[in-house]
């Protein structure tokens, strides 16, 4: 009997390395069409998800796919990441692992790209170590009360951040915080200055300051295509950082141009 549960013990752990060696070589054949489809110097990041994987290549179709590569450069911007989830891919495992084309047929797809406060950063001169806030209405309402626009508490949480950072504004060192509007223009980020302050509890500007301010944060962030030419249909603050992402249905990846 020792020697019965042993054997299947040994035979197990075959079948699951020839299942993870199987599903390895599948994500290295779907990264390698993933840098020429999304348009990367390296090929990506790629996780096939769900367990076994035979199971799923048998059937050839897989529940999800993740595709991730991190700090992209695209013009200004120097840490974009990028990413993106399959999901309901359709791609038999022989036409995977073998030589020629790889098509993959996928029912939904969602991208997404990154840009970190860092790179934001770089788009406003003479600010110096930017974060960006998530806001939800408890605090936009504690903004008003701060000293705040009344207009803040009418805002959207889910379409605001908060910019904080440090500039030399009359001559002095002084910590700046910006509620701004997050707006999606011909598939660019906007940041729109809503509200401005200095410091915790400092005076209210003077209009020519508050001028200057305004037009230092209004940025407009171009950060290239997103993954499988997904339109742009959000943008948000998310821990720490800004995120565009749309969905795109029925694709076919490899061997046709991916259309919606």
């Amino acid at each position: 009997m020792r020697r019965v549960v042993i054997g299947l013990l040994v035979l197990v752990g075959l079948l699951v390395a020839v299942d993870y060696g199987s599903a390895a070589l599948a994500e290295s054949a779907v990264s390698r069409q993933m840098r020429e489809q999304i348009g990367l110097a390296d090929d990506p990041s790629v996780r096939i998800n769900g367990f076994p994987f035979l199971t799923q290549a048998v059937s050839g179709h897989y529940r999800s796919v993740d595709i991730d590569a991190p700090r992209i450069h695209v013009g200004q911007l120097q840490e974009l990441d990028v990413s993106a989830q399959l999901r309901d891919v359709s791609a038999p495992l022989s036409m995977l692992l073998g030589s020629g084309p790889k098509t993959l047929r996928v029912q939904e797809a969602e991208g997404t790209v990154r840009v970190s406060a860092s790179d934001v950063q770089r788009l406003i001169p003479g600010i110096k170590g930017l974060r960006i806030d998530s806001l939800d209405k408890k605090a936009l309402q504690q903004a008003v009360k701060d000293g705040g626009q009344a207009s803040l508490a009418q805002l959207d949480p889910e379409k605001v951040a908060r910019f904080v950072g440090t500039g030399t504004v009359l001559g002095q060192q002084v910590q700046v915080s910006v509620i701004a509007l997050l707006q999606l223009t011909d598939g660019q980020a906007e940041i729109v200055p809503q509200d401005i302050q200095l410091g915790d509890k400092a005076p209210a500007l003077p209009a020519a300051v508050q001028r200057t301010l305004r037009q230092l944060f209004t940025v407009r962030i171009d950060p290239g295509s997103l993954p499988l030419k997904v339109t742009p249909t959000a943008l948000r603050a998310n821990n720490g950082v800004l995120e565009i992402s749309g969905v795109a249905q029925n694709l076919t990846l490899g061997a046709t141009t991916p259309t919606s």
